[in-house]
């Protein structure tokens, strides 16, 4: 039976646990430093499971060691945003959890693919691959997947059909930055341009871009959780059955749309070994200019992982 690990046991982390066992084709660990915490949820899990008809073990714990042999690591810990908190202001902390995280990966899950999560999430997979010293195909971050799943669902709700008939395509940066393009977005194979005008399309990609914030809005003290775990687990599914899915992600540039040593929102191919390709779209100018804008904020936050000290 394969093996997934899902490092932080908040609400990310363990409802994507949830999701991913439900789907019956891993046994998963989740770790969190927090006694008692995983071991609760991990419990709690599988007394639901004659009910979900799942029969994969899950194990609960604060012991890393615990995650060797996983064939994908989901990293998940880290503080939520609060209101008025950009992601970035999330860089310090969360980049000193994601460096103990990726020196436990390195250590007892070599042959992991690993799937970054947390917040600021184009930085924080730039943590974990050079933590984890990871071939950078091996890395790869969750961030169009959701982005891209938000714009299909905002599209589906303004034109009444299934969200499953909408195609969108999300690029950049996982925040505000992020490039939903529209020439790339269709519903049951109708370009959106021939069915919504101009200024909609305006109005849904900028709720695209601010998603994640209306429902931090909301919670006051948390942030969106079930939509990033179904996201994660979409991506586990598709490395541990190796299904070639093709979808956005945070991937790691090598002149890739013109960019690279940086994490970038781009449409990869996802199997087995992780990001086996990246596809590269032709971009108008107005498109490029856009994704090269958020590839610049993006950077501003790589710029800083260097001289961010290692926390507790």
């Amino acid at each position: 039976m394969p093996k997934v690990s899902v490092i932080g046991a908040g609400n990310v982390g363990a409802t994507a646990v949830y999701y991913i066992a439900q789907r019956n084709i891993a046994d998963v660990v989740m770790v969190d430093v927090v006694e008692g915490l995983p071991q609760a949820k991990a419990a709690d899990f599988l007394h639901g499971s004659p009910s979900q008809e799942f029969t994969v073990d899950i194990v609960g714990t604060n012991d890393y060691s615990q995650i060797a042999g996983s064939d994908v690591v989901v990293h998940t810990a880290g503080i939520a945003r609060k209101p008025g908190m950009d992601r970035m202001d999330l860089l310090k902390t969360n980049v000193s959890i994601a460096r103990a995280a990726g020196e436990s990966i390195r250590k007892h899950a070599p042959d992991a693919v690993v799937i970054a999560v947390a917040n600021p999430l184009d930085v924080i997979a730039m943590a974990l691959l050079r933590e984890t010293g990871f071939p950078s195909a091996r890395v790869v971050g969750m961030a169009g997947v959701l982005d891209s799943t938000r714009f299909r669902y905002f599209i589906a709700e303004r034109l009444g059909v299934l969200p499953s008939d909408v195609s969108a395509m999300v690029l950049g940066g996982h925040g505000d930055t992020m490039v939903p393009v529209s020439r790339y977005t269709t519903v049951a194979g109708f370009p959106i341009g021939e069915l919504l005008p101009a200024d909609e399309i305006k109005r849904l990609s900028d709720r695209t871009r601010t998603g994640g914030g209306e429902i931090v809005n909301y919670l006051k003290t948390g942030s969106a959780y079930y939509a990033p775990a179904a996201s994660v687990a979409k991506m586990v599914e598709a490395v541990i059955l190796d299904q070639k899915l093709v979808a956005p992600a945070s991937a790691y540039l090598n002149g890739e749309y013109g960019h690279r040593d940086i994490f970038l929102g781009v449409p990869v191919q996802l199997g087995r070994s992780g990001v086996e390709r990246i596809i590269e779209l032709e971009l108008d100018a107005e498109e490029q200019a856009a994704l090269d804008d958020s590839a610049e904020h993006v950077r501003a936050g790589v710029a800083d992982l260097d001289s961010i000290a290692d926390g507790p």
